[in-house]
């Protein structure tokens, strides 16, 4: 009869050895032989009619090797299950060298395994008066403000397209590359098309594009290219970049020149720009655009608290892993083994993922933070509408047809599921720690330094 013994030998480290005898697996391996004898086709014999010592001879130690392996793995997977032992991705295998098989001579096997073992932790920064953390409010200012509505008008006006830039307000196509100095291109860097009114460049790099045409490119640093006070402007609305950008290099390429006529600051410009909304004089529209244009500042505010709250939930949480035993998972339960070098190297960034899985699924799981369908339904939805803007309406028949598609796909269900539970939990967590709040300008917020950027375990 199979046994199954367990001894620790190191932190969270615990080696299994199972042993099996002749009892255990050669029922199933005399079973696996009639069952091929049936179905088996062998030159000489009828199909159903080969017999069973013959599959034996051709395929025996094959088959004799497998049913040992189906009862190890059974009874290894038994044992974890009804000693409820919570351990970290599989057992790995402590045999170096391949075991020798005999299906004549069926005899008592042992194999050892290690596991490593999920620990038992608080989660103390989330204790009473523990943490604090800010949250920023950013105030639009009369010049962000201005900027944007230029932008709008601009958007919306009558182009006329030029062959080369000859004013400041000429509007350009340009693609954006992340280069180094000499306009080499960063490898996974930015890349993106925009469009940008040329006055809005610094007066140097104004006077450097006068001239230029369709396919010509300059490559700039971008705090020299843009002045300070638009840098941060540039970088969050025009790139959509939440890091600092000002030591970077970027490539301009320009794919066209335009001279647009900007529309007027008037009753049907402001419809177009807020259709649900009744604005009608330039100060209500402006105060709008101010309110919208915070709304996205608060986004990007909330977006760093939770960051921020991440960050000390996964660095301040007091929790020992098995390191050792996760490295050599690390080498060898992938899709192809890494040298002991590549898991070193990979290991810091599992370490601070595996920590944040450990932590989510421990509150979640405790505080039973949970979505319905229904919500993932409602989520789903709005999704679309977003997607199709004002092509979609809700309640249309189309809209009803696409969304039962959308939610019989697993993998958008899953995804939709796992961004709005983690959404919950942070909600959730905000709650639990101390929150102050600090007015900051745009150009603060966009030079606060990450929260624990270059800590490891």
């Amino acid at each position: 009869m199979a046994t199954v013994t367990r001894e620790n030998i190191g932190l969270l480290n615990d080696k299994i050895t199972v042993k099996v005898s002749q009892e255990d697996y050669l029922p199933n391996f005399d079973k696996a032989v009639k069952q091929l004898s049936k179905t088996a086709n062998i030159p000489g014999f009828r199909k159903g009619m080969v017999p069973a010592g013959m599959v034996k001879k051709m395929h025996g130690q094959a088959i004799f090797a497998d049913e040992i392996l189906k009862t190890v793995e059974k009874e290894l997977m038994g044992y974890l299950q009804n000693e409820k032992v919570e351990i970290f991705a599989q057992p790995l295998a402590l045999d170096k060298e391949a075991k020798t098989f005999d299906h004549n001579n069926p005899s008592e096997y042992d194999f050892d395994f290690e596991i490593g073992l999920k620990p038992a932790f608080e989660v103390t920064p989330l204790a009473p008066g523990k943490t604090t953390l800010t949250r920023y409010k950013i105030k639009a200012t009369p010049e962000m403000l201005n900027e944007e509505i230029e932008r709008l008008q601009l958007r919306g006006g009558k182009s006329t397209e030029v062959e080369s830039i000859n004013s400041p307000d000429n509007v350009l196509g340009l693609n954006v590359v992340e280069t180094d100095a000499q306009g080499a291109a960063v490898e996974g860097g930015l890349q993106k098309d925009i469009s940008f009114l040329v006055k809005n460049f610094s007066a140097a790099t104004q006077s450097e594009l006068q001239g230029k045409k369709k396919d010509d490119s300059i490559v700039v640093l971008a705090s020299a290219a843009i002045d300070a006070d638009k840098l941060v402007w540039f970088q969050h609305d025009i790139l959509g970049l939440h890091e600092d950008i000002a030591a970077k290099y970027y490539k301009l390429t320009i794919t066209k020149v335009e001279l647009i006529e900007k529309r007027e600051l008037n009753e049907e410009f402001f419809k177009e720009v807020f259709p649900a909304e009744e604005v009608a004089t330039e100060a209500a529209f402006r105060e709008k655009l101010q309110s919208e244009i915070e709304k996205s500042w608060d986004a990007e505010s909330r977006n760093r608290l939770h960051n921020d709250l991440f960050e000390v939930l996964v660095h301040e949480t007091p929790i020992e892993l098995p390191k050792d035993f996760l490295k050599r998972w690390l080498q060898t339960g992938g899709e192809k083994p890494k040298t002991a070098e590549e898991a070193d190297k990979e290991y810091p960034g599992f370490d601070h993922q595996l920590r944040w899985t450990l932590i989510s699924d421990k509150l979640i799981r405790e505080n039973q933070l949970d979505v319905s369908f229904d919500e993932v339904k409602e989520a789903a939805k709005q999704k679309v509408l977003g997607y199709f803007g004002g092509a979609a309406t809700d309640g249309a028949d189309w809209l009803d047809s696409y969304l039962e598609r959308l939610l019989q796909d697993e993998k958008f269900v899953d995804q939709t599921y796992r961004e709005m539970v983690t959404q919950k939990l942070f909600d959730w967590a905000e709650n639990k720690v101390n929150v102050k709040e600090e007015e900051v300008t745009a150009e603060e917020f966009a030079k606060l330094p990450n929260k624990h950027h270059h800590h490891e375990h």
